[in-house]
């Protein structure tokens, strides 16, 4: 593990079990069936840089996003950060809490991720009490402010509800969650795919910046190669559970090694580097879309 490296993923695998009821199988003599979603996959982030895992659907992407959280127990294999594994069991309850404070989740969907009962407010406000971040309410409602302010949102929002926002002031909401706890490491599930184009532009812009300003580290999980295309230092394409190439983003999209990155690439012609730019790269070309903008309700 280099010194600049804040995770590393070491023969990282996931195994379920999809048998069916041991009865059935007595009766039918038939013997287990199992899924390897994830097969021996390893890989490293450096601190402050982004790294994107690609694929289609089913290939594993977001079970690896899972465990890198804390959320899923991996069958086997390590995740470290910062040398720290996620999942040694001989650490105490408190020793996992600090670590798991610094890692945070920015999910698909900001229309299910978000308690609809909640006020914006409340939800933010969440984290810091579970975390001991805030004493008292009055500093507790002046870090909710920030954040909201930190993502390009209103104080005012604060007292509204989900559904009285758009998809991607949701999902900036989203992301003022995962800030909330200070995090060191976000993992972004396709955070953009159920944004239309020149939202996603805006939610992206909005990562580069706080990623800038706050020194944050990603793993990106997404199968649009243009989105990769912006957003990733180094890239892992992912096919069937195994990562089948690993490179930098310029070299990865301009000189891929496996039939499998040429497919995913020719399936997304727009980010071919001889190609006018398009719709998808907005984020770098148009200041009119930089994070700061706001969305309609």
């Amino acid at each position: 593990m280099k010194t600049t490296d804040l995770i590393q993923v070491e023969g990282l695998r996931r195994r379920f079990d999809l048998s069916e009821p041991w009865l059935v199988r007595l009766l039918a003599r038939r013997p287990k069936r199992f899924l390897d979603a994830v097969d021996d996959v390893s890989f490293s982030i450096e601190r402050g840089k982004t790294y994107a895992l690609v694929g289609e659907s089913g290939s594993g992407k977001s079970t690896i996003a899972l465990m890198a959280v804390g959320l899923l127990r991996p069958s086997s294999g390590h995740i470290l950060i910062d040398g720290h594994n996620l999942y040694d069991r001989s650490r105490s309850e408190a020793e996992h809490r600090r670590i798991r404070q610094r890692l945070q989740m920015v999910f698909q969907s900001p229309y299910a991720s978000l308690n609809p009962r909640w006020r914006v407010g409340s939800i933010l406000a969440e984290p810091l009490r579970v975390f001991g971040l805030a004493q008292g309410p009055k500093a507790e409602t002046h870090r909710v402010h920030e954040l909201l302010e930190q993502v390009g949102l209103s104080v005012s929002d604060a007292s509204r509800f989900p559904h009285e926002f758009s998809g991607g002031q949701r999902q900036r909401i989203s992301i003022a969650r995962a800030l909330a706890s200070r995090p060191d490491f976000i993992v972004c599930d396709e955070p953009t795919s159920a944004l239309d184009v020149s939202v996603q532009a805006q939610v992206l812009n909005l990562l580069k910046d706080l990623q800038k300003d706050l020194g944050l580290t990603y793993l990106f999980i997404t199968h649009d190669l243009a989105v990769v295309r912006v957003m990733a230092h180094r890239i892992g394409v992912l096919k069937s559970g195994r990562l089948v190439e690993e490179e930098d983003t310029k070299r990865l999209i301009e000189f891929p090694q496996s039939d499998y990155t040429r497919m995913l690439i020719r399936s997304a012609p727009r980010i071919r580097p001889s190609e006018q730019v398009h719709a998808a790269t907005i984020p770098v070309c148009f200041p009119e879309f930089r994070s700061n903008s706001k969305e309609l309700p």
